[in-house]
């Protein structure tokens, strides 16, 4: 029996499709059972071909990547590993319903080419095992009717943010915080594979007045940028790109930047982040370990821990070391990962004090946080 991950390779250039197949076809477990130059080629080849795992480049002509899998997965719900260039499209890509994606190299470079090549395997290899869920539209969360708090003057820490007339934000339903809780609590926040989208139903469902946030979602550099930008559009709280020497406070997520490993830091009074280039740890760079064990090792205040969908066990040995250190510590439940990995070892070794769903991950840390004395 052929046990190998099939794989359908769409992307409109010649050259770079067969520097995809060339590569996909000379790895063990992996077997390219054909191509599509287009996406309406790959309507017509996916019903006779019944790829395991699609590769789709985002910008193509005529149908683009974001309407294709718009089309395609409520009734084809086929894992898609999104082969694209620094654009803002991925995200719209991932909130389709692709499970991944993978940055397109400079194939002048070597260096360029065997990354994106390395990342490419793995994360098809990952696909082919995940879950494919068709995100819906960012709308409201349910019975979020309760009026907001008033908006505070811009930029004063613990407060929720004014927005914009285009802004997304919602009121949320919750009781507002105390300013002990505010000002006395760190929540971190680690995720991989279908991370993108699991993060933002987490974030979009919080309110603006939340305790400081750090978090690690394994992403290239230059789309952790635009990935916090898109949940700042979005979100109640303020949330943005990571810089070293950043201060956490309340009302602020700071997303980890690729390429660097974020970790948490006293300095005087605050906390705050220290970015800096490293080598990859538990396999990743930035990695959910090495923020979580910053945290376990130097912040005395009250301490959360969230582990959410990602393949692997990057963050829970940290995650571990977090509840070891007297922090409350949430797990994504199995039913609702992409890939349950990352919180199923978390789950295992015993790092996690309760496992909740990915839309009810909210509700458990804002009733922990109104326990909080």
């Amino acid at each position: 029996m052929n046990n190998k991950i099939k794989v359908l390779v769409v992307d409109d250039s010649s050259l770079f499709r067969q520097a995809l197949i060339q590569h996909l076809s000379s790895q063990p477990g992996i077997e390219v059972i054909g191509y599509a130059i287009n996406a309406y080629d790959a309507k017509q080849k996916i019903p006779q071909l019944h790829p395991d795992v699609l590769t789709l480049d985002v910008e193509m002509p005529g149908l683009n990547g974001i309407e294709f899998l718009k089309q395609l997965l409520p009734t084809n719900p086929l894992p898609v590993v999104l082969v694209s260039s620094l654009n803002l499209s991925v995200f719209d890509a991932l909130s389709a319903g692709a499970v991944d994606f993978v940055r397109k190299p400079d194939m002048t470079v070597r260096n360029s080419k065997d990354t994106f090549f390395e990342s490419l395997t793995v994360k098809v290899m990952t696909a082919a095992k995940a879950k494919v869920r068709i995100s819906q539209p960012n709308t409201p969360a349910p019975n979020s009717t309760a009026p907001a708090p008033a908006p505070a003057p811009a930029g004063a820490p613990g407060t929720a943010r004014p927005r914009s007339a285009q802004g997304t934000a919602r009121p949320m339903p919750f009781a507002a915080l105390s300013r002990n809780v505010l000002d006395s609590t760190i929540i971190g926040l680690g995720a991989s594979t279908g991370g993108t989208e699991a993060t933002l139903e987490v974030l979009k469902r919080l309110p603006g007045n939340i305790p400081g946030m750090v978090i690690t979602q394994h992403m290239p550099e230059g789309f952790t940028e635009m990935y916090a930008q898109r949940l700042n559009r979005i979100c109640n709280m303020e949330v943005r790109e990571a810089k070293n020497g950043d201060v956490i406070h309340p009302g602020l997520a700071l997303i980890a930047p690729g390429a660097k490993q974020m970790e948490v830091v006293r300095s005087g009074r605050n906390y705050i982040v220290q970015c800096r280039p490293g080598a990859k740890v538990s396999g990743h760079c930035p990695s959910v370990d090495v923020l979580f064990n910053s945290i376990a090792a130097n912040v005395s205040i009250n301490k959360v821990g969230i582990i959410m969908t990602g393949m692997g066990r990057d963050g829970a040995d940290g995650l571990l070391k977090m509840r070891q250190s007297g922090a409350f510590t949430i797990g994504q439940d199995k039913e609702s990962c992409v890939v349950y990995g990352m919180p199923m070892v978390a789950y295992n070794i015993g790092a996690v004090c309760t496992q909740a769903s990915c839309e009810n991950i909210s509700n458990v840390l804002m009733n922990h946080l109104k326990g909080v004395k």
